[in-house]
């Protein structure tokens, strides 16, 4: 599937670092940011999420949510979070989806088709309160 700027972001429902997350729920009115990484425990993953837990007060000021996603699974992730947390020096404080199935990467474009299949390319969605997406 390919979205297009101001195509409603598609709903989903998936397992989380926080348990299960509806997507539409999780937002609310909120703004949202989605976005993927290739694999847990990779270097520049790993600075990337933790910077982004860093700004939390940044984004809670402009009433965005973030939600991060890899293929990994719920297990990994919280063990990522702990490294994250350790070597980064912040607490990951946003839910990073498990996608196994590659359910969400496989309605928003984020497997390449011509890639490794068990990797998500790195890819950002800005959702509105209206659930467009707007980048």
């Amino acid at each position: 599937m390919t979205l297009r700027l101001g195509d409603t972001a598609p709903n989903f429902e998936q397992q989380s670092s926080e348990g299960k997350i509806n997507f539409y729920e999780y937002l609310g009115d909120s703004w949202g940011v989605l976005f993927s990484h290739p694999a847990d425990f990779t270097p520049v993953c790993t600075t990337e999420l933790g910077l982004t837990a860093k700004l939390k007060d940044e984004f809670d000021k402009r009433n965005v949510k973030v939600l991060a996603l890899s293929v990994d699974d719920v297990g990994s992730h919280e063990r990522w979070i702990e490294d994250i947390n350790e070597t980064q020096g912040t607490s990951v404080n946003f839910p990073i989806l498990a996608d196994s199935d590659r359910k969400v990467s496989d309605l928003y474009g984020m497997i390449h088709p011509n890639a490794n299949d068990t990797l998500t390319v790195r890819s950002v969605f800005v959702i509105d309160p209206a659930k467009k997406v707007r980048l």
